[in-house]
This record gives structure tokens, sequence and C-alpha cells, in this order.
């Protein structure tokens, strides 16, 4: 019995120690398993790239220019005070024509849309420009400003509601269906209003309307039903004398990285703190700016600057200090801003200002429209890491390309024709603009690149 016993008490133990072998081996098998790659199924969706077939280029341009204070019983009634001559061309075939309606104006003249229709997967570049020279009692100078494109948000930068100025908002609306545009006036005196632009219209406002009280305004355009072209139109009399017309075109939005190219300073006597001014705006928070501005060319002068911004209140830095000659002007914020620069060349009668926008970068093809008026160069800046070569030829084929080194971190001019077209070819990005300048006349006309072209998408089927 004794051998039995012992036999059976063996038995047990060994069961028992294999089935704690066996717990052991489980454990030690679950935490391997948990930290295994454990098998994927997986299933890729079926995709393909497809590039949309582009749409026509378009092109709307600003119509006659605005007189405002003519009809002494209605103060803010406009009247045309000039029409501008036009300066087109494209890539391929001509651009339709259409006009729109400007009910708020007697007897305006045309109000142009360009439209370079497409052709299977391609779409004609298409640039225009319209420039006025006026020599009147109440209104004088010279002005030019490119056909752009309509936009759901833009931004008006160098408005003046002081003594003197007479500024208008032009708003244009080229689709088929009305706008609903808000002006949001950003300054020390906040304002706002709405205004419905009907579809193929073009109406206008006085700036003061919804800016008094403000020394710098900047306004936000914001559209809703269909995009609008904005432009502000400038006019400004000392004393008696008119002393200056300005178009400036609406920027498309606010950027931490800005490039002013084009900007010139001038002798001015006296007073000069309206010579060349920079005006500043961040809509989203408080932030500091650094200015630089770099003269054009080899002689290498530098000046920086420091421009602390208040949330949603301008601010202004003269440039007076610079010598005469042609600068571009690089601005890095913290935060993004919208910016632009004003120049003057004199301070009393036969002279002239124009507010200078950013130029937007180029790293394609582009066509340019430099139009009727004085003596014309393109500025071109390069503030990339790489040399760039640009070559300029007469849009017709009519002659022969010149080619333009412009150095890294440097800018190039060029005199370029009048009432004349040109196709720009770059091998690294820059930033180029139309600079007009004669005694009592001057423009500056950022070039911007045309519709871009169609860019891959991904299609789930």
């Amino acid at each position: 019995m004794s051998g039995n016993r012992a036999f059976r008490v063996a038995a047990t133990g060994a069961r028992l120690i294999t089935g704690a072998a066996v717990a052991v081996a489980c454990v030690v098998g679950v935490t391997v398993a948990v930290h295994a790659p454990w098998p994927v199924v997986r299933h890729d969706p079926a995709r393909v790239e497809v590039t949309p077939l582009p749409g026509d280029s378009v092109l709307v341009c600003n119509g006659d220019l605005r007189a405002l204070g003519r009809n002494t019983s209605a103060p803010s009634e406009m009247r045309p005070a000039a029409t501008p001559d036009l300066t087109s061309a494209a890539t391929s075939g001509t651009p339709t024509t259409e006009v729109l309606e400007v009910a708020d104006l007697p007897d305006a003249g045309d109000v142009r849309v360009l439209t370079g229709e497409a052709d299977g997967r391609t779409a004609p570049i298409i640039a225009a420009a319209e420039s006025v020279t006026v020599a009147e009692a109440d209104i004088a100078g010279f002005a030019a400003l490119p056909c752009g494109e309509p936009r759901l948000e833009s931004w008006l930068v160098g408005g003046d509601v002081g003594t003197g100025a007479e500024d208008v908002i032009v708003l244009t609306n080229a689709g088929d269906v009305p706008a609903t545009v808000a002006l949001s006036v950003y300054g020390t005196v906040p304002g706002a209003r709405t205004v419905v632009v009907p579809a193929r219209t073009q109406v206008g406002l006085p700036l003061a309307s919804i800016a008094a009280g403000n020394e710098a305004p900047v306004v936000e355009v914001s559209a809703v039903g269909a995009p609008v072209r904005a432009v502000l139109q400038s006019s400004l009399t000392r004393v008696l004398d008119p002393v200056g017309i300005d178009l400036q075109d609406a920027v498309a939005g606010a950027q931490e990285n800005l490039v002013i190219t084009g900007v010139q300073a001038f002798p001015v006597e006296g007073d000069e703190a309206d010579a060349t001014v920079l005006r500043l705006l961040s809509p989203d928070a408080d932030s500091l700016a650094d200015v630089t501005v770099t003269a054009v060319g080899a002689r290498g002068a530098t000046t920086e600057l420091t421009v602390p911004l208040t949330a949603d209140i301008p601010a202004e830095v003269s440039l007076s200090g610079l010598e005469p000659g042609s600068y571009t002007v690089e601005i890095t914020a913290e935060t993004p801003v919208v910016a632009a620069v004003r120049q003057q060349d004199g301070a009393g009668p036969e002279s002239d200002f124009a507010w200078v926008t950013p130029a937007p970068e180029i790293d394609t093809d582009v066509l340019v429209a430099v139009p009727s008026g004085p003596a014309s160069r393109l500025e071109i800046a390069n503030t990339s890491d790489d040399d760039a070569v640009v070559s300029v030829e007469p849009a017709d084929g009519g002659g022969q390309p010149a080619e333009i080194e412009v150095p890294a971190g440097e800018t190039r001019s060029v005199d370029v024709a009048r009432d004349t077209a040109y196709r720009l070819r770059t091998s690294a990005t820059v930033h180029v603009a139309v600079a007009m300048t004669a005694p009592g006349a001057m423009a500056v006309l950022p070039v911007r690149p045309g519709a871009a072209a169609e860019q891959a998408v991904t299609v789930y089927p």
C-alpha cells in the first residue's frame, strides 16, 4: 500500500508541475504575441490622378476715373472724369470683350470684361492694363491699373479720408448672380457696411462714408454669392490745387513675407512727411514686423526697421530718409500682415503720387501689359538664394528677347516700351512690377501670375 500511495503522490506532483509549466508557457506566449506584429489585412482603395480641364481666363477692368463733388447739391454723386486707354494681349487668339452696366455713373464709358476661352486642356494666358491722364481744375494726374481677377476676399490698404482726399471704393461684379459685399474698416474708428452689387454691374461709394475719422484706414472686402473686383481710386487736392491721382488694386490677403518692388524715393523740399510712407496692418494679433529696405542694383544701401503692430490697428512708418532712387521693400512679420508703400514726387501743382502694393511670386511664364503713359521699366526683384535669369520678349514676337541676370538678393531694372505687352520667362522665383515715372505722373503695377495651371487631384472611385 505504501508503494502505491507513493506512486500516486509522485504522479500528482508531476501533474502539478506540468500544469504550472503549461500556465507559465501560456503567459509567456500571450506576452510575446502582444508585442509581436499581428497579421494585417489591408485593402488599398482604387485611386487615380486626374488633372481637371482648365477654365476660361477672365480679367475685369476698372473703367472710367470717377470725380466726386462736381454736383454741389449732391456732393457724394459721381461723374466720369476720364476714360482710360486699354492695352491687352493673349498667348493665343483674341480675348472676347463684354461690357458691364454702371448704373451709378451717368454717361460712363465701358467697363470691360476680357475672356480668353479655354481650348481642350489649354487656357490662354491673357494680360491687360488701363491708364488714364487727367488735367482738370478739381482732379489731375496719371494713374494705371492692370485688369485683374475677381476675388471673394481682398484688402484695400492705401485709403485716405483726410482733408483734400477724395477716395472711392469701386466694386465690380462680372458674375451672373448678385454679390453681397461686406466692407470692414480697420483703424482707430472701426466701421462696416454691406453693399449689394447686382450681377454684371459696377458700383462705387466714397471711402469717407464708411471710414470717417481714421487717419490710415484699411478695408477688408468680403463677397458672398459672386467674387468681385475691388479697386481703390484716390485723388488729392492741396488748398485748391489737384496734386495727383491713383488707382490701387486690392491685395489678395495677409502674408508673413511680402516683397514690394518698384518703390521710388524722390527729393522733396519742405515737409517730407507724405513723401514715402509704409502702411502695415496685422489683422490677427499683436506682433512685430521686421522691415528691410534694399536698394536696386549693386549700390548696396540697406535700411532695416522694426515696426510694432497692434492687432486691427494700421501702423505707418516714414521712409522719407531714403536717398533718391529705386528700392525694393522686403517685409517679414511674426503674423500675416497686409502692406503698401505710398510714394510722391512733390507737394504742389503738377505733382503726383502712387501706392505700391506687394508683388507676388512669379515662377512660371507670364504676360505683362505695359499701358500707355510715361517712361516705363520692369523692376525684377530676386529675394531667393538662387540667381535668376529672366527672359523679356515682346508678346507679338516682333523682337529679340532680352536676358536679364538677377543675382540672389538683388533687383534689376530694364526699360520697356509703353502700350506694349511682353512675355516673361524666369529660371527662378522672382517678384516683378511695372514702374512708370515722369514729372507729375507715376504709377506702379505689380505683375501677377495668370490663373494657375490646374493641379492634379486624387480621385477615389
